[in-house]
């Protein structure tokens, strides 16, 4: 008989800004988390300039990777100095897998990842239209949308989740001041989500958003932003945990 679907316990967080997150809140954060989770997803905003010593700090914290391994993407502060390689360097060497538009398989499910990009969301969303610029600024959107799409179509297992920083949905960031709603998300993250069946998407950077929305699909997406897991988890663990089935009769990548 097939083996029976068993149940993944995922832990999403994202907007560590270290050091800004201080080394006793990164033990706190981490300690024997391995003793609740199965996977780690790390979504981006994990250094507060993007410098290669705030990375090394952070790795020195993050759970040991044979007990509990963790996927990454970068987000819009790792490319505040230009070492966003160097950053991802670091994480890599410490275990992590940080994704940007691939994919990986672990403990029976599939993770695609991208950084994602803003210009808003729904009718509202900037179009490719007038100056140079404009059309370049949407042309970033559009490049991690297909980013996105090519990192879901190798995927061949049951479940499979995204983790972006960006958000794919305007739900989710419900909350920030209007002004700047277009800067925190694009909606073009969300058609991939769809059309691929993704089972849930975990996002950040938008600290002041909502914990929870869902696409037009249906796809269940998590605001794992540190400051919004505080304060929606007082006094307990700021992770968003969930439980994904696994089935591990098809895993792999094409």
């Amino acid at each position: 008989m097939p083996d029976e679907p068993r149940t993944v316990r995922i832990a999403a967080v994202g907007d560590l800004h270290c050091p800004r997150t201080t080394a006793q809140d990164l033990q706190v954060l981490f300690d024997a988390l391995a003793d609740h989770a199965d996977v780690l997803l790390l979504c981006g905003d994990l250094t507060d300039y993007g410098k290669p010593e705030e990375a090394r700090e952070l790795a020195q914290h993050l759970p040991d990777p044979r007990r509990l391994p963790a996927l990454a993407v970068l987000g819009n502060h790792e490319y505040e100095c230009g070492q966003q390689k160097e950053v991802a360097d670091i994480l890599s060497g410490q275990g992590v897998t940080v994704l940007d538009g691939t994919a990986a398989v672990v403990k029976g499910i599939g993770f695609a990842g991208v950084k994602g990009f803003c210009g808003g969301f729904g009718e509202r969303a900037l179009q490719p239209w007038g100056e140079g610029i404009l059309k370049q600024f949407v042309r970033e959107a559009v490049e991690e949308a297909l980013k996105l799409e090519s990192a879901l179509a190798k995927l061949r297992t049951s479940s499979r989740v995204v983790l972006m920083h960006y958000a794919p949905i305007l739900s989710t960031v419900m909350g920030e001041p209007a002004e700047i709603l277009p800067f925190l998300g694009s909606s073009r993250l969300e058609e991939p989500v769809n059309r691929y069946g993704v089972t849930a998407v975990c996002h950040g950077h938008a600290h002041h958003g909502q914990a929870e929305g869902r696409t037009h699909g249906g796809v269940p997406v998590y605001n794992v932003a540190l400051p919004l897991l505080r304060r929606q988890f007082p006094g307990q663990r700021p992770i968003r945990f969930l439980e994904v089935p696994a089935d591990g009769a098809n895993p792999g990548l094409t």
